[in-house]
């Protein structure tokens, strides 16, 4: 566990080489229930989570299997992503489309629930999305930057190029918005995202 000079928040990592990383705020309980800090940004610097936060987004999910994805902004209104689930659970997947990495196409996901209180960061060159695993799913995420339409990009969700193992049953149709259900395949995506030189790793 990486220690953090504020007690209240002791996020732990995938990799300090993964531009993904799952992180676990320390929760602190007792008979009335706990505290945890989701955010701190001496201690996510200490991860190389350096970006500045301008919006937090919030959505509700009535039916199980909403599936929301795969979404990204274009440079220059690119968003990195802190993501967490505060009600039911969530299956939430990265996709690493930066031109010239080697782990193109190559996805990794984590359930976050409101009962784990895991959080995902997902960095500016990568499609994000997700799948409600029950019921009124709520799920906040903080952005680097804010929503540009003219930026909003998207790829198809069932892609057989990338293969997400999304955790439905069998036969099941994720609910889907009108442009999730039309977004384009990876084949058609000319990528403006560099490569940064760090490689997709799994996450822990």
């Amino acid at each position: 566990m990486l220690e953090a000079n504020h007690a209240s928040i002791q996020p732990e990592m995938t990799s300090s080489l993964s531009p993904v990383q799952l992180i676990r705020p320390t929760r602190h309980g007792d008979a009335r229930g706990w505290f945890t800090e989701v955010y701190n940004r001496e201690a996510f610097a200490k991860l190389g989570i350096t970006c500045t936060f301008v919006q937090d987004n919030h959505s509700l999910s009535a039916p199980a299997y909403t599936l929301r994805g795969l979404h990204y902004q274009t440079p220059p209104r690119g968003q990195d992503k802190l993501v967490r689930c505060i009600r039911g659970r969530i299956f939430d997947v990265a996709v690493d489309v930066r031109k010239g990495s080697p782990t193109y196409g190559k996805w990794v996901g984590a359930e976050l629930s409101a009962e784990n209180g895991h959080q995902l960061f997902i960095p500016i060159g990568f499609a994000h999305g997700f799948v409600t695993l029950e019921d009124n799913c709520e799920v906040t995420y903080k952005c680097s930057d804010t929503y540009a339409p003219a930026n909003d990009g998207g790829i198809r969700w069932d892609d057989p190029a990338i293969g997400i193992d999304w955790p439905m049953p069998v036969g099941t149709a994720p609910e889907l918005s009108g442009k999730d259900k039309v977004q384009p395949l990876l084949a058609d995506f000319d990528s403006p995202f560099p490569y940064d030189g760090r490689p997709l790793a799994p996450l822990a």
